[in-house]
């Protein structure tokens, strides 16, 4: 796996043989377990499609846990040459004005998205551009001295040009997660805040869910959209598909005499071929937002403590002061965990159990799952009412 890349242009390829999902009668009843980006947005969007949902997390969502629970995500479209993800954001960014103008609730920030990049050429930038000028969302190639003149506070003397997306920006995280599970039980649906309790075998799931509470759950489909947990609850068949790794993210201050100079840059990403920094300035006015995107440790992420590696930060410190200079002395506000759920590609990956036809699994977010999850939980919701092919991209068998 290279695990950088698989966050920012996952793999195109499949070689697998395609699978399909039979359409299931609008009388079923589903369950979802997590209430995360994908559990959420799917169990809403199969709500909204008519059947009888109900949405079962163990701590809510948007918990501290979670792979969404921190404050802010990016939201951008650029996926190298893959052109899956491109469109699929394109209908994500979509979806997340709809819902936001349907709540009187702000979830995205159209703050933009600038691409630091070193090089004459960067594939995960510039193999996107003919699907930025077929969506009519051009980005804006900016020379070194024109970020300067731009945006002063960035440092620029070791970067080759930098690419400007104008139409992306970041999202509210944790409070998205809570309005998705808000809007879902305003519609209709029923939600559980409990632990399902792991079963030794799939086909043991087929009696029902088992819950902290005593409850037992029956349902015609049990989808598992559980995020860094999957690789626990299934370890024969997801062991080694997906892992979950401890992914650091820090909340600078910044100077009181220009606070808003800092905090209207667009969201950032710097392709320095290795840490893959990535940041959000505004963060939701938590503080400058940096974070790793360099594979980290492996994580537990439910008995793992959420306290930052003293070298990690240190090593984002000389980043950061470097690429902007007035923050070099930013006393820290602020860190998180927010762990990854990887998957082999970096793609996302649904599919049926093997041992039981009637749990399904979604997830493999590979940090890059958040934004997607309006789009990935309509699609998901299609596929059960209409029936039909998976997308080859989402494979559980890779």
């Amino acid at each position: 796996m290279k695990p950088n890349i698989n966050t920012f242009a996952p793999d195109t390829l499949s070689n697998k043989p395609q699978s399909s999902i039979p359409s299931l009668p609008l009388s079923s009843t589903i369950t979802v377990v997590g209430a995360g980006a994908f559990g959420g947005w799917t169990a809403l969007y199969l709500l909204r499609s008519g059947y009888k949902v109900t949405l079962i997390d163990a701590w809510g969502a948007g918990n501290s846990r979670s792979s969404s629970g921190d404050e802010t995500r990016v939201i951008r479209s650029t996926y190298g040459s893959n052109a899956f993800y491109f469109d699929l954001n394109i209908k994500a960014l979509e979806l997340w004005k709809e819902n936001q103008q349907r709540w009187n609730k702000q979830l995205f920030y159209n703050n933009g998205v600038i691409w630091f990049c070193y090089q004459e050429h960067n594939p995960i930038v510039d193999d996107s551009i003919p699907f930025a000028k077929k969506h009519g969302m051009e980005y804006v190639q900016l020379k070194p001295e024109e970020v300067r003149k731009k945006f002063p506070i960035i440092e620029t003397s070791d970067l080759h040009h930098a690419w400007l997306d104008p139409f992306g920006g970041y999202l509210k995280a944790r409070e998205s997660c809570q309005a998705v599970q808000e809007a879902f039980i305003r519609e209709g649906g029923t939600f559980i805040q409990a632990f399902v309790e792991p079963a030794t075998s799939a086909k043991q799931y087929l009696t029902g869910l088992k819950l902290s509470n005593g409850e037992v759950i029956q349902s015609d489909v049990q989808l598992f959209a559980c995020g860094s947990w999957l690789g626990q609850l299934f370890p024969d068949l997801l062991r080694e598909k997906i892992t979950c790794s401890k992914q650091e993210a820090y909340y600078f201050g910044v100077p009181s005499e220009n606070s808003k100079a800092y905090d209207q840059l667009p969201a950032w990403i710097d392709l320095d071929g290795s840490d893959f920094y990535y940041g959000i300035p505004g963060n939701a006015s938590r503080g400058f937002k940096i974070g790793v995107d360099k594979r980290g440790e492996a994580f537990d992420p439910t008995h793992g403590e959420r306290i930052y590696n003293p070298e990690v930060l240190s090593k984002a410190r000389q980043f950061i002061g470097h690429r902007f200079p007035g923050l070099k002395n930013a006393p820290l506000a602020e860190s998180r965990v927010c762990p990854y759920e990887n998957s082999p590609d970096g793609n996302f990956m649904l599919g049926s159990h093997p041992e039981n036809d009637r749990l399904w699994i979604l997830g493999g977010g590979s940090g890059h799952g958040f934004k997607h999850g309006p789009a990935l939980g309509q699609l998901v919701a299609d596929y059960f009412l209409h029936g039909g092919l998976i997308h080859p991209m989402l494979l559980l068998d890779k």
